[in-house]
């Protein structure tokens, strides 16, 4: 296994600690025949250690061997895979370079560990290669690289050489994509050292806009504006304002999961985090997917000014925005930043000319070209929703009127009409024995 691995060329940017090199060199020490049995029996468990780790983490099955060199395919960012994520295969001299590499692969998939488990004594490669997880629950593991890869590694079990391989692969980077950014679909951000570092989110809220009852006018103005982002047209920033509860932050989710197989991403930015937006587009720009980042509760009192590195993001810095990033926020806030009555007066004894203080805080919400109005719901609209909503649970049997009037008497004391309040609601009702 060494010498295969040690000829990689296009994939030889593994970790120096990662399961494959250790386990190569394992290998190769057992070969040789230097070696103190004990001490590389322990060597071997703990990159079993550490494998079994990663199928739990991913929820990987049947052969977890099989499945961590597919997710190794899978998640390498290099010149070639990244080329393939936006062009798909094309003729050219790396392409023999390529199939080097997947020949290599094709030899791992199908190496033969029983003499090395036969003279230590040990069954813990046969074990993986059979294994059987235990079932989980979604939330537990990464769903969304999980399926992919275990789908791909059941694909490159069945090439019969490295040219079948090689399509398999490519093929998948077209279509998902590699690494981090082709299976995920939102990602958090986390101020490193040199730059900011995007961390995936494992588990997203599983939410469709069918999820949302009513808004209907306001989910097509979003929608089409998405839609137009995702298939390469032109389309806006947009913010989503309106009283808190009805439904802005759920629409924004709902369109990530709408789109997602359409090559949209999501990145929640948060407002301190402002001075990491450059670093994060840079990051983004040139990947072949469509990113919104995303910021949730979007508002500025006086005496903030990040609002500023945010208004020379979207338009004003020198460097144009990428075509494959926009903005969508959220606010009760229409203007974003806190206003005053002195604002919109020149009389004041500080500033000659208060008026100008007033446009440069407007300066940003108009940066956003679209705007949406969520406004809170009337009582019958109110009362449509907790309907509507109810009707989703069998356990839920009250009549119409019934609901009405108990979800009357709920929004009096839990903070008044909103859809954010009929849904508490129906989850008290839902969670009753």
């Amino acid at each position: 296994m060494f010498r295969e691995t040690s000829k990689l060329v296009i994939y030889r940017n593994l970790e120096k600690d990662s399961i494959l090199s250790n386990l190569a060199h394992i290998c190769k020490d057992f070969a040789s025949g230097e070696y103190v049995k004990d001490e590389l029996v322990t060597r071997i468990y703990v990159e079993i250690h550490k494998l079994l780790d990663l199928a739990t983490k991913y929820g990987f099955n049947e052969n977890l061997w099989h499945n961590y060199l597919a997710f190794i395919l899978a998640t390498n960012e290099n010149p070639f895979s990244i080329t393939c994520e936006k062009v798909g295969a094309k003729e050219g001299t790396v392409n023999q370079f390529a199939k080097g590499d997947f020949k290599i692969f094709k030899s791992l998939f199908e190496y033969d560990f029983s003499k090395m488990e036969k003279e230590l004594d040990i069954n813990c490669f046969s074990v993986i290669c059979e294994y059987k997880s235990i079932g989980k629950i979604e939330q537990r593991y990464n769903k969304n690289v999980s399926d992919k890869v275990r789908a791909l590694s059941q694909a490159l079990e069945q090439a019969k050489d490295e040219n079948e391989m090689f399509d398999l692969v490519t093929d998948f980077y077209k279509k998902y994509g590699v690494g981090k950014f082709g299976l995920n679909k939102a990602f958090a951000v986390k101020h490193a050292e040199h730059g900011a570092e995007l961390i995936p989110i494992n588990h997203t809220e599983v939410v469709r806009l069918d999820d949302l009852v009513g808004y209907e006018l306001q989910k097509e103005k979003l929608v089409e504006n998405t839609k137009n982002f995702v298939e390469g047209r032109k389309a806006n920033n947009c913010l989503l304002f309106g009283d808190s509860g009805t439904g802005k932050s759920t629409s924004i989710k709902a369109i990530l999961n709408e789109y997602y197989d359409q090559g949209l991403r999501m990145i929640e930015v948060y407002k301190h985090q402002f001075q990491d937006l450059s670093s994060v587009i840079d990051q983004v720009k040139n990947r072949n997917y469509r990113f919104i980042i995303y910021m949730d509760d979007l508002s500025f009192e006086e005496f903030e000014i990040e609002y500023k590195y945010l208004k020379a993001v979207i338009e004003g810095g020198l460097e144009t925005k990428p075509e494959n990033v926009l903005i969508y926020a959220t606010s009760n806030r229409r203007h974003l930043i806190r206003e005053t009555w002195s604002d919109r007066s020149d009389m004041s004894q500080d500033e000659l000319h208060r008026s100008d203080t007033m446009q440069e805080k407007l300066s940003l919400v108009n940066r956003f070209g679209v705007s949406i109005n969520y406004s809170k719901p009337s009582q019958k609209e109110y009362f449509n929703i907790v309907c509507q909503l109810a009707k989703r649970y069998d356990n839920i049997t009250m009549s119409d009127e019934e609901l009405c009037k108990e979800a009357n008497k709920w929004e009096l004391s839990h903070g008044g009409i909103s859809g954010r309040t009929a849904q508490q609601f129906i989850n008290y009702l839902a969670g009753k024995e």
